[in-house]
């Protein structure tokens, strides 16, 4: 019997045949928060399968595309990764947008609250509104039925689940319009003040992925996802069963029967190899003094589902408590940040029980890491208030309302974070005094939302209520921390403005022993350039990278393949320059590396970035990370006016020794020729490749012509004129040629040279 998807809108639970029916309350929020509880993240049953979980040999496994921005809530599509697949030297660049499937399945959030967007924004109306109003016209596909409109309502809803994810902020391309320039333009100047926080004694950290780990052989780090479509079409076993499953050659068997134990192993294996990849992350970071991390929310794909929801103990129970270990030995602070599609405040009950299975799954992430009690306190998680539907206040209401509903580890957890849409540090901050919930003030955001009647753009005003919110955290004795991010340079309105620029320039006037969270989309390398800007601790330890080289790999990188020469042709030359210098440039790479004998690395040592730290990129320069790519030249551009070079082939010769011998064959036969009969023709026409034919011979008329004296070179040392050759009189007249003779299609050798 197929599973029963659900809804939130039903009044009664059917509950499993071994389990006690339970009496639902009134409330439709605690109805919800008892059906997610009973059945919606369920243990596993099955062991993780050892599949290969790099994604330059896997192509089913994909980059989170949360981990790739800033930040959950930031625009644009993050660092730009470049992966090969297996036997494929081809780049595909990781994006947010749609690829395909074999069945049709697009790019899936790791959650099903993408499907769920309560996302609203000021400056810009909602697409969603407008395809909500029912047409006056009725649609031509429209099912005519009752029972039809209901199967293409249930269809249409199962769609969901393979919705691609949706960024509503996403980075438009359109230009803004002319009066939303002019008054970003017009108003106030920022107050920003001049205070540094040096000498530097907090913790600096980034947000879920290292760039440096990623492109290492093999690749480090924690944001593996996977499709729908992958976890369904591994629920069938392999071709064959005994040899390890390969992209093409054995791929799992759909005509045999579905386990959904075998798809779920199949999604366990990758979260489990995210989670092994943390103690790494960590001590890469404390090498190089960063001892803050920002966990992925991806790092089990589709663990708060729905449908395909599973709870993380036990079979992730180990991986986690060893991160943990790490971090507790190296006393790192770790925290998570669920997505912007969680919402405690949206008045869609389907919204609310979805969230409520995200923030479950985030707290038993934290929870299963084992963390002594203050790092623990400390593992947050970061939420935003989402929409306002419309009504700030209800909004909150229904805010409050949930809030309480949430249990008691959800709770320690959770703190609240200002956004760059709606909601200001003003709006948040009554209700986190409230409710004794921590208030993260992110300056980035605060200077595109903020009360303009209370303070001024920029980072003099906030200072006045840094004892309020600093009061949040003290209470519940947790660490406070901050989040810092900058403008691209060339934003102008406040949608432009939410883009994070790549790396920062300066530090906010936090207090020196701030945890402050840098939300850059060059990730760690944002935090080396305040390194190195300010000097602060940590700033010696690393250095610039050779660019595409990476000597802390035990896989070195291969030299390029050589390029198989083509045949020649006949009457062609050789390979061209530019082919023989990238030919003699790739011996030069071979016999370098041949060279020099390549030492084994420790296992922990590998991708740390070797003796001299070579772990830095300048900006703009991430294809630094990556092994230098065959470029191959392009054809200079003719210049206008030249003249192209004749190359004489024996082609060429023959034909034009036989158009001489044509005309000289036609002079002693006694017919006119023009003067261009004579002229060499032009090299457009001579370099056409024609095949050579034996030429017809022609039968001529017979006719009595007399004989015309062939002109020497005495005669022109004499200065004589040419007579006419009409009144030239020869004594021996010309033999005539037989009419059975046949024509030779090849001209005769003449003899120019004067007798005697």
């Amino acid at each position: 019997m197929a599973r029963r998807k659900r809804s939130s809108a039903a009044s009664a639970v059917i509950q499993p045949a071994h389990e006690t029916p339970i009496p639902l309350p009134p409330d439709p929020i605690l109805r919800s928060e008892q059906r997610r509880r009973s059945s919606q993240r369920k243990p596993s049953q099955s062991q993780p399968l050892p599949i290969k979980t790099d994604p330059n040999q896997n192509v089913e496994i994909l980059d989170g595309a949360e981990a790739l921005r800033a930040s959950p809530e930031g625009q644009g599509e993050g660092i730009r990764l470049t992966l090969a697949g297996p036997k494929s030297g081809v780049g595909a660049e990781v994006k947010k947008e749609s690829s395909p499937l074999p069945n049709g399945v697009a790019y899936e959030s790791g959650s099903s609250l993408s499907e769920l967007s309560d996302i609203e924004s000021p400056e810009k109306p909602s697409t969603t509104a407008k395809a909500k109003v029912p047409s006056k016209t009725k649609p031509k596909n429209e099912p005519a039925t009752p029972a039809a409109k209901k199967a293409a309502a249930k269809v249409k809803k199962d769609d969901l689940q393979t919705e691609r994810y949706i960024d509503p902020e996403e980075e438009d391309e359109e230009a803004p319009e002319e009066e939303e320039v002019k008054a970003a333009l017009s108003r106030p100047p920022p107050i920003n003040s001049d205070y540094l926080p040096l000498p530097w004694k907090g913790r600096l950290g980034y947000a879920c992925l290292c760039t440096y780990l990623r492109f290492s052989n093999p690749p480090v780090f924690s944001s593996r996802t996977c499709r729908i479509a992958s976890i369904l079409e591994n629920r069938h076993p392999l071709k064959d069963p005994s040899q390890p499953q390969h992209a093409t050659k054995n791929r799992p068997d759909r005509e045999q029967p579905a386990d959904e134990a075998r798809g779920q192993a199949y999604v366990e294996s990758i979260g489990v190899a995210n989670a092994k990849d943390i103690p790494k992350m960590l001590r890469w970071n404390d090498k190089y003094g960063i001892k803050f991390l920002r966990l992925s929310s991806e790092m089990f794909p589709f663990a708060s589902h729905d449908k395909y929801g599973y709870k993380l103990a036990p079979f992730a129970s180990e991986a986690l408590a060893e991160a943990g270990k790490v971090a507790a030995e190296l006393g790192h602070r770790l925290t998570t940040h669920p997505g912007q599609f969680t919402q405690l405040g949206s008045p869609r009950t389907e919204v609310i029980t979805a969230s409520y299975r995200d923030l479950d799954y985030h707290a038993e992430l934290l929870s299963l890491l084992k963390l002594p009690p203050q790092q623990d306190r400390d593992a947050v998680m970061i939420l935003h208030m989402g929409g306002a539907f419309g009504d700030k206040a209800a909004t909150l209401d229904r805010f409050r309302e949930n809030y309480k509903t949430l249990s008691q580890g959800v709770k320690d957890r959770l703190v609240l974070e200002n956004d760059d849409v709606i909601w200001s540090v003003h709006d948040l901050l009554p209700v986190c005094q409230e409710l004794n919930i921590p208030l993260v003030l992110d300056y980035h955001h605060h200077n595109i939302i903020f009360n303009p009647e209370k303070l001024r753009e920029g980072t003099l005003d906030i200072m006045d209520l840094y004892d309020e919110i600093r009061e949040t955290w003290t209470r519940k004795d947790i660490t406070q921390k901050m989040h810092y991010s900058e403008p691209t340079p060339a934003a102008i309105t406040g949608r432009q403005r939410r883009k994070h620029n790549p790396r920062v320039a300066t530090l906010p006037p936090c207090t020196p022993d701030m945890d402050l969270m840098i939300e850059a989309k060059d990730k760690e390398q944002a935090v080396f350039e305040l390194m190195r800007t300010f000097k602060l601790p940590g700033f010696d330890t690393f250095n610039d990278i050779i660019p595409h080289v990476r000597n802390d790999d035990n896989k070195p990188v291969k030299p390029l393949p050589k390029k198989r020469a083509t045949p020649k042709k006949k009457g062609k030359k050789g390979a061209k320059k530019e082919e023989e210098e990238e030919e003699d440039l790739l011996e030069e790479i071979e016999e370098e590396l041949a060279e020099k004998e390549h030492v084994p690395i420790p296992e922990e040592e590998v991708g740390m970035g070797g003796p001299e730290g070579r772990v830095y990129w300048p900006p703009g320069m991430e294809e630094w990370l990556r092994p230098i790519k065959r470029v191959v030249k392009k054809k200079e551009p003719k210049e206008e006016g030249a003249v192209k070079k004749e190359v004489m082939t024996a082609g060429k010769k023959r034909k034009i020794f036989e158009d001489a011998a044509e005309a000289a064959e036609a002079v002693a036969n006694g017919v006119a020729l023009e003067a261009s009969a004579f002229v060499e023709k032009p090299v457009e026409t001579l370099a056409k490749k024609t095949k050579a034919t034996p030429r017809k011979a022609v039968s001529k008329p017979k006719r009595n012509v007399k004989a015309v004296p062939t002109p020497s070179a005495s005669d022109d040392e004499a200065s004589e004129a040419m007579p006419d050759l009409s009144e030239v009189e020869t004594a021996t007249p010309i033999r005539p040629r037989p009419a059975s003779a046949r024509q030779s299609g090849r001209a005769k050798k003449l003899n120019y040279a004067e007798d005697g």
